[in-house]
């Protein structure tokens, strides 16, 4: 490999995130906004996709309205855009929604969630 091959790999692998970046949108543990959370939600439980075949299926569905009946408009207007630039603070939205929903749930929250069911009224 010449030096040149190796300065450019380098340069590839040595990238920071632009100034309009999305890289802070990435963590895992930020949740999106609760509109957000249901639009992936209910993309990923019509096929169960992983990434990127979810995106796929969250435009699809903004491309037939079968979300509330939102359109690619409106799903940007809650923060859901498609666009590449975007890519990185959906997929990091989607991991973090999707981590929480496949999370355990705490033996006491269950408890609790029981003893509540049993007490509520027929």
């Amino acid at each position: 490999m010449t030096i040149e091959r190796v300065r450019v790999r380098r340069a590839m692998t040595e990238r920071l995130p632009g100034p309009d970046s999305d890289a802070r949108h990435d963590s895992p543990s930020e949740l999106p906004p609760p509109d957000v959370t249901a639009f992936i939600r209910y993309c990923h439980r019509r096929r169960g996709f992983t990434w990127p075949e979810l995106y796929d299926e969250m435009c699809g569905v903004a491309a037939r309205r079968e979300f509330n009946g939102w359109d690619q408009g409106q799903l940007a207007a809650i923060g859901i855009n498609f666009s590449l630039s975007e890519m990185t603070r959906l997929s990091g939205w989607s991991r973090a929604v999707l981590a929480r929903e496949e999370a355990p749930i705490p033996a006491s929250t269950r408890a609790v969630t029981l003893q509540a069911l049993k007490a509520a009224p027929a």
